[in-house]
Parts: C-alpha cells; sequence; structure tokens
C-alpha cells in the first residue's frame, strides 16, 4: 500500500512529538494509533532518559491498546511512527494484534546517519518489522521526512556527546 496524504498528516505529527522528546532531553522518537475511523487514539514520544529503556512510544501503544481496545479494533488501527520499529516494539506489536504500520524513517537510515557520525550500535539488532511479525502491513520510508528526521537525530548525538 502506497502512503497516502493522510498518511502523511499523521507521520507529521510524528515527527513533532519526536522534537518534542528531543527538547525534553530524549531520544526523537513520536507515534501516534490511529482508529479504522481515522480517529487519533493515542499518541506518545520516546521517555527513555530516565533510564527505562522500554519507553519506546510504539511500545506504549501497545500497552494502552492492549488494555483499551478490542482484538478487532487493535487489528483494523493504524501505528504510525517516526521511525521503523525496533525488536522489542516490532514484538509488543504483534503479540497485540495491532494492524498496519507506517513509518516516516527507516531503521537503514538511521544506521547509515550513525555510522557516518561514528555512533557505536545499540546492544539490539536492528531486525526488519517483517523479521519480527511477518504478516503485519508495513509502509516506509516517507523520504519527504528523511532531512528533518537526520537533524533531529545529529542534534540528539551532538547534545550526547557522539
Amino acid at each position: 500500500m502506497a502512503i497516502s496524504e493522510t498518511d502523511l498528516v499523521h507521520l507529521r505529527r510524528c515527527v513533532e512529538l519526536a522534537r518534542e522528546a528531543l527538547e525534553d532531553g530524549d531520544e526523537p522518537f513520536g507515534s501516534v494509533l490511529v482508529s479504522a475511523g481515522g480517529e487519533v487514539l493515542f499518541e506518545d514520544r520516546n521517555r527513555v532518559k530516565d533510564g527505562d529503556a522500554t519507553r519506546h512510544p510504539e511500545f506504549e501503544i501497545s500497552r494502552w491498546a492492549a488494555a483499551h481496545l478490542s482484538p478487532t479494533e487493535r487489528a483494523t488501527a493504524v501505528v504510525y511512527t517516526s521511525g521503523e520499529h525496533c525488536p522489542m516494539c516490532s514484538a509488543s506489536h504483534g503479540w497485540v494484534g495491532l494492524g498496519r504500520i507506517v513509518y516516516a524513517g527507516s531503521t537503514e537510515q538511521l544506521l547509515a546517519w550513525a555510522a557516518e557520525r561514528g555512533v557505536p550500535a545499540g546492544p539490539v539488532a536492528p531486525l526488519p518489522i517483517q523479521e519480527i511479525v511477518p504478516e503485519v502491513v508495513v509502509d516506509g520510508p516517507a523520504l519527504v521526512f528523511a532531512d528533518e528526521l537526520r537533524a533531529l537525530h545529529e542534534r540528539r548525538w551532538e547534545r550526547d556527546g557522539v
């Protein structure tokens, strides 16, 4: 499925949330959960700065959806995110039974930007979403956000002395 104008609106909000996270001293990631009818149900941003590395917005969406939506509502909802899910978030997405994922920036892009800067690799292998959750529909990246996302990550790495 191609990324639509509606998808771009929700991805824009994800990038805004990523910027909010960065401005609050966190890593620049943001995500939005949207119902099949187009209603924004939940949104969050990264909250890992205090030491809990599981506080990714995609993981928080999975937790929220499990507590508040029926299995059918979860399966028809769409998760929008500024960055492609990590393996932990992909697994939570699959276990909860959420629907389509649309991301602005890919893991491949992020890894390339990090490598150019000499940023050390993280502790978890960067596996594509569909290696973790093979049946989920995934769309991305939305290249229109590439420069903006790169700039956010560059600011993060500069702030963190990397």
